[in-house]
């Protein structure tokens, strides 16, 4: 009973609220020292900003095989699209640093709920699981594990040519070292 009385006080929550913060890039309004990421597949490129300044473009990035989706599948290879923040940030990767980005967000839960991708217990389950440890789970049926990589040992002529990656975003072993260097937990980063 505690279970469906939670299920339906999610349901009757104002849609702003279950969303969070906005999610289009167009209304990130960074503060004018925020840094932040840009990921914008259209130009294949990944910006970093300090608040409404550019500070550094890479290009070209990789996203993943099934190209970029706002609700994309576990095991579709798609990258997903919105506003995420980095959450962690694994220095001994096989892809040379991994930052992790808290994917998916109650928003895309929330879309995978009302799309039928995801059930209503599956979603009272995330939810319960996000309000507990304040991280997404990364075993949902949006997927998860999602970050922004180097290369590794991968070819680099595959990386200047394609679209490669299980969903993640890829550049350069020496890019993401600069990006590691510069991001802290809790840097947004959009994905259009």
């Amino acid at each position: 009973m505690p279970r469906l009385i939670f299920l339906l006080a999610l349901m009757l929550m104002p849609l702003s609220t279950a969303l969070g913060a906005a999610q289009s890039p167009v209304f990130i309004n960074p503060g004018p020292h925020e840094l932040w990421l840009l990921i914008d597949q259209s130009t294949s490129s990944l910006r970093i900003y300090r608040g409404e300044q550019m500070l550094e473009s890479f290009a070209p990035v990789s996203v993943g095989r099934g190209g970029v989706k706002r609700l994309r599948h576990q095991g579709d290879s798609s990258t997903p699209l919105g506003v995420f923040h980095i959450n962690r940030v694994k220095l001994d990767s096989d892809f040379h640093i991994f930052l992790g980005i808290a994917f998916p967000t109650a928003a895309h839960a929330r879309e995978a709920w009302e799309a039928g991708m995801m059930s209503a217990r599956e979603y009272g389950d995330f939810m319960s699981d996000l309000r507990r440890t304040g991280e997404p789970p990364q075993d949902t049926v949006l997927g998860g594990y999602i970050g922004i990589h180097g290369l590794g040992e991968a070819d680099p002529e595959i990386h200047r040519r394609f679209n490669w990656t299980q969903g993640c975003v890829a550049v350069t072993n020496a890019q993401i070292d600069q990006l590691a260097d510069m991001v802290t937990i809790g840097t947004r980063v959009v994905i259009r």
